[in-house]
C-alpha cells in the first residue's frame, strides 16, 4: 500500500479475511492469472484444512477459494489495465505508473 501512497495512486482495500469475492469476478481472474498462481498451497490455511490430500484440480481450488478467501496468495491489484499478484514494486510501476 505504500508504493500506491507515495506514488499518490487511490487504491481501494478489500479485505480477505472480513469477505469473499464474486464467482464472476474470480473466474475473471482466472482469465488472466494461472489458478495455481492465485491459489496459496503454501500459507496456514492450506496446511490447516488439509488441502494438500485432496489434490484439487482447477474447479476445486476455485471453489474453495470463493469459501475460503484465505485462500489467495495476496496482495492482489487489480486496475483498468492490470491484475498484479504479490507486491513487486518494477513491475507496479510499469502497469500503473
Amino acid at each position: 500500500m505504500s508504493f500506491f501512497k507515495e506514488n499518490n495512486i487511490e487504491v481501494e482495500f478489500f479485505d480477505f479475511k472480513k469477505a469473499s469475492i464474486s464467482s464472476t469476478l474470480l473466474q475473471e481472474w482466472v482469465k488472466e492469472l494461472d489458478i495455481n498462481i492465485l491459489f496459496n498451497s503454501k500459507g496456514a490455511k492450506y496446511r490447516t484444512l488439509g488441502l494438500k490430500e485432496l489434490n484439487l484440480d482447477t474447479n476445486g481450488k476455485i471453489e474453495y477459494l470463493l469459501k475460503e478467501p484465505m485462500l489467495f496468495k495476496r496482495p492482489i491489484v487489480q486496475s483498468d489495465n492490470a491484475l498484479v499478484l504479490a507486491f513487486d514494486e518494477d513491475i507496479y510501476k510499469s502497469k500503473f505508473l
